[in-house]
């Protein structure tokens, strides 16, 4: 029988639309020994045009566009994501910046493999039609004097997975959306997102030496 080889490190597949200021986050990580256990080996984009692919090529790592609506179901979609995904033996995927929700079919094949970083502090201000600027604007508009980020487990309730690490940043009466989202982008975003994901990479490592 053949012996069973220890996992080094956890594969991780990145998810984006945008500029990947999360992603180039990870990647420094990963490029400074702080996220040691995992490797970002795949990068998908949901638009063609996401700068965040070109610091994917820059590292080395291979892309794919992968766009819902060039796929007549959700459920072919889900099918080409799940291929691309599993073609490259992720063990994690992590959202930065996905503006597609994933449907409740697809978040099923995954359980417990995908995580999301939100910019406020779930409960508040998070759900349908809670992204980007309209979060900071929101958390203005209530008067909050804090705010934040989550990074949370993916489920079929948007923003309703298990809660995994948040961290606060001050409000103050003259921030703009644009400013308080630079603060939690700079501040939270791009030091626990990494830091979460090296825990769960250390823990998926731990699981392979076990079985």
């Amino acid at each position: 029988m053949r012996p069973v080889v220890a996992k080094k490190k956890a594969r991780i597949a990145v998810l984006i639309s945008g500029g990947g200021s999360n992603l180039q986050a990870i990647l420094d990580a990963a490029a400074n020994g702080s996220l040691s256990h995992g490797e970002v080996v795949l990068v998908v984009s949901s638009r063609d045009s996401a700068y965040g692919l070109e610091r994917a090529r820059l590292a080395g790592i291979p892309t794919a566009v992968i766009r819902s609506r060039d796929f007549a179901s959700t459920a072919d979609f889900d099918n080409a994501l799940s291929k691309v995904i599993d073609d490259h033996q992720a063990d994690l995927i992590v959202l930065a910046g996905y503006m597609s929700i994933l449907s409740e079919g697809f978040v099923k094949r995954y359980p417990q493999r995908i995580v999301n970083i939100h910019p406020s502090l779930i409960p508040a201000f998070s759900g349908e039609g809670f992204y980007g600027l309209r979060v900071h604007e929101a958390a203005l508009s209530a008067g909050v004097k804090v705010s934040g980020a989550t990074v949370h487990y993916v489920n079929e309730v948007c923003d309703g997975g298990e809660i995994l690490e948040q961290q606060t940043v001050r409000v103050f009466p003259d921030d703009s959306p644009q400013d308080l989202q630079q603060r939690v982008l700079t501040q939270v975003e791009h030091v626990i997102y990494p830091r979460v994901i090296e825990q769960l990479a250390k823990e998926i490592v731990g699981n392979s030496h076990d079985s």
